[in-house]
């Protein structure tokens, strides 16, 4: 393991003394460590909360509310004990007097535990998982859209792929192309990241206009409901909890920044239980206020009117915004891979066709946040951190520590493989 010698080859002791922007960097904000507890609550807030809220009322419906708040729970939980691990071992490895001056992002910890190796391996799940939820943002606009306007609508198209006619929510994400490879074309996202701050606002608005609009007609309806929908569907729960909750990669630059980062662990507990119970609270309403009608995007759910359509179209706007924010960790690593490290139009504008190209054959966005939760947030957020903790802190462990963490790397692989074999049925099942 690189952290057990004590000389380091000077090129990769410089990366890490000095580093260039790496995927984990923050986008706002490049001044001391100075936040204080209140901001840290608020950046793990919006480092958290994303888009995957919208597909939990769905994952209610399909496995019962009773056992989704469970799973939320646990996942929460979890996810909460894993991301202090990462913080732990950063913080043993920093300590060392072996050359390692700073552990900037998740790639570093995985560089300075299993050398090469292991930043390949994050590099790689980390392109997966932010491809992947970019992913999930074209198919939320291009159902959203066609939702709205055209639903019914498919129109005729000379494409040689076996593909006699395109949907209308193939059509809008064709139309989102165009501009997409213009905002992803900016080399520099300063301009783009202050509207992160309006993209959050939108979250929140819309979500609480679903919360109104779901409290109204339970008061007036009731609806058949389920609280366990068995084992059968216990893994694509699993995959889409964990995809509401992943934002790992966020850890290392929040810790970074508090003022007083010997209460990291407790302002991370508070945010993580305030947002399991907001998220819980939302899956579970939306469930209760339309039932077996619940649809895979809760905001479809919305009846007519200009308030829902404002909500819906804010929505795309937001996700949007925040698709070239979400692919500038891959941007970063295919660039430092393939481009030396320098800005390259064509390797953009590719990265940003393959995700079309992906968002535009799957068909369900619930089951789509379920197999990203499986396939790769389950590495990312349990196996990954589990498994450099232990490695680190192998010869200080006892039985019990040994236990737990050989513990979660065997349950984030048992969740990762079956998670995404029940994602992958689930999907393939869906009649387009």
């Amino acid at each position: 393991m690189v952290f057990e010698k004590k000389p380091i080859a000077s090129s990769s002791s410089q990366n890490l003394k000095s580093p260039l922007p790496r995927e984990d960097t923050p986008l706002i904000g490049k001044g001391k460590p100075l936040s204080s507890k209140s901001k840290t609550f608020a950046n793990v807030f919006i480092a958290i909360v994303g888009a995957g809220v919208l597909g939990l009322p769905y994952a209610f419906k399909r496995t019962g509310w009773v056992m989704g708040l469970l799973m939320l729970f646990s996942v929460a939980g979890l996810t909460t004990y894993c991301m202090m691990l990462l913080v732990h071992t950063r913080r043993k490895l920093e300590s060392f007097d072996n050359g390692f001056a700073k552990v900037n992002s998740f790639g570093d910890l995985g560089f300075a535990v299993c050398g090469h190796f292991g930043r390949f391996v994050v590099d790689v799940l980390i392109i997966l998982s932010q491809s992947g939820f970019c992913v999930g943002y074209l198919i939320f606009i291009g159902n959203t859209l066609a939702n709205l306007f055209n639903g019914e609508v498919s129109m005729v198209s000379g494409l040689s792929l076996g593909i006699s006619g395109l949907s209308a929510k193939s059509w809008y994400i064709w139309g989102c192309f165009p501009f997409q490879l213009a905002v992803n074309s900016i080399p520099t996202l300063t301009h783009l990241a202050p509207l992160s701050i309006f993209a959050d606002i939108v979250d929140l608005g819309a979500m609480g206009a679903v919360f109104v609009e779901d409290v109204s007609l339970m008061m007036k309806q009731s609806n058949e409901i389920i609280a366990f929908g068995g084992l059968s569907v216990f893994f694509y729960g699993m995959g889409v909890a964990v995809y509401a909750f992943e934002g790992i990669g966020m850890v290392f630059p929040i810790e970074s920044e508090m003022k007083e980062s010997r209460h990291f662990g407790k302002i991370l507990a508070l945010s993580m239980g305030l947002i399991s119970l907001m998220y819980g609270a939302f899956g579970a309403l939306g469930y209760f206020a339309f039932g077996p009608d619940t649809k895979d995007i809760i905001t479809a759910n919305l009846g007519a009117g200009w308030i829902s359509a404002m909500v819906q179209l804010g929505l795309c706007v937001n996700l949007f915004i925040s698709f070239p924010l979400m692919m500038n960790p891959v941007y970063e690593i295919v660039e430092r891979r393939f481009g030396g490290g320098r800005y390259c139009l064509w390797l953009r504008w590719l990265l940003v066709l393959i995700v079309s190209l992906v968002a535009l054959f799957v068909p369900n966005f619930a089951d789509f946040l379920s197999l990203i939760g499986s396939s790769v947030c389950c590495s990312l957020g349990f196996v990954l951190p589990a498994l450099f903790h232990l490695l680190v802190f192998k010869e200080e462990l006892g039985w019990k520590g040994w236990t737990v963490d050989v513990g979660i790397v065997t349950l984030g692989l048992v969740l990762g493989v079956s998670g995404t074999w029940s994602a992958l049925v689930e999907m393939f099942s869906v009649k387009v």
